[in-house]
């Protein structure tokens, strides 16, 4: 007997849905979807954040930046050849584009080993923020090198961005940042702003974004391995859950971000998807400080808060949003009668 007011209420839930117009439910569907599309610009943002979280236990057990990108690369590639061949598309590319994908590879190795040698020398959520400059650096190459127009709001952006990095390199005590560090940030964040670039405006424009990302991680994966064989020491990680972080790396920050993204991109677009990136530095900030005990005084705040800020509204300008998330989206699977055409 207790069923019959829940079946009631089922029954006159049902007949309100029916009753109503095409248009409104049309508005709840689009509701639905978008909310949808939020969740999942959160998640891959927050993923993609996770670099320090997984990142610096491994350096407080021994091991150098090297041999942590060295696994996470290789975990990477296996994870992304699988979901590759998931999507129905083959591994085949060029002569002329395997030259820009090394040159691609390199770039972002450099990137990833310049911002993971950043960590040993500051906090990984100011590290995180200083290297979320990079769509501000893509706006002022394109403006130098391609011709675009530098519109009055991205050069205040600019400013208020370089206002922010004033106030976080130097503390009102008279304190600085490393050098070293800001440097190896910045080192990271102009190679991630050149290989964005270069992915949109050479021959690898045309060619899908997973298979790009695949490629470059394989490509980058030589400098590592170049590395270590020349002198630097492959340090294993000498407890077994710390390979459980070196897979993590692969997984969150790379493969589930990766997907969320588009679908994120699929739901709402490419200019909130872009602008929710800024979660991003903020996730890595939110870690340092509960997980790793970093501290924050109120005028790294105020300069966090400037950048973010900055970066946002950069990317809202919607010129190089295209720039931005392009790297990220995975393009749908390909009907296998298709691939099968082009092999």
């Amino acid at each position: 007997m207790k069923l019959l007011p829940l079946l009631f209420c089922l029954y006159q839930y049902s007949e309100f849905a029916v009753s109503l117009p095409a248009q409104s439910i049309k508005k709840i569907t689009i509701m639905n979807t978008k909310a949808k599309g939020y969740i999942l610009g959160i998640i891959a943002a927050t993923t993609y954040g996770m670099n320090p979280l997984f990142a610096l236990p491994l350096y407080k057990a021994g091991m150098n930046p090297d041999s942590v990108l060295f696994f996470r690369y290789l975990f990477a590639i296996l994870i992304l050849g699988v979901m590759l061949k998931s999507r129905g598309r083959n591994f085949i590319v060029s002569g002329r584009e395997v030259v820009t994908l090394i040159i691609m590879g390199l770039l972002m190795s450099v990137s990833s080993l310049s911002l993971f040698a950043s960590y040993n020398y500051m906090n990984a959520g100011i590290a995180s923020t200083l290297l979320f400059v990079y769509p501000i650096m893509v706006a002022v190459i394109m403006t130098v090198f391609f011709k675009e127009k530098l519109r009055l709001q991205t050069a205040l952006c600019i400013l208020g961005a370089l206002c922010g990095i004033w106030l976080l390199y130097k503390n009102s005590n008279g304190s600085t940042l490393s050098l070293k560090g800001t440097i190896l940030v910045f080192v990271s964040s102009l190679s991630y702003a050149l290989y964005l670039v270069g992915v949109n405006q050479t021959r690898l424009k045309n060619v899908a974004t997973l298979k790009i990302t695949f490629y470059v991680l394989v490509f980058g994966l030589s400098l590592f391995s170049i590395r270590l064989l020349s002198g630097v020491p492959l340090i294993l990680p000498d407890k077994w859950y710390l390979w459980g972080n070196l897979v993590a790396l692969a997984v969150f920050p790379t493969a589930i971000s990766f997907l969320c993204t588009t679908g994120a991109i699929k739901h709402i677009g490419s200019t909130p998807t872009a602008i929710l990136g800024a979660l991003e530095p903020v996730a890595a900030i939110i870690f340092g400080i509960t997980v790793f005990g970093e501290k924050l005084t109120a005028r790294d705040c105020v300069g966090l808060i400037m950048i973010l800020v900055a970066v946002t509204f950069v990317i809202a300008g919607g010129k190089i949003t295209t720039q931005l998330v392009r790297f990220r989206k995975l393009f749908p699977k390909i009907p296998k009668e298709r691939n099968k055409k082009h092999i």
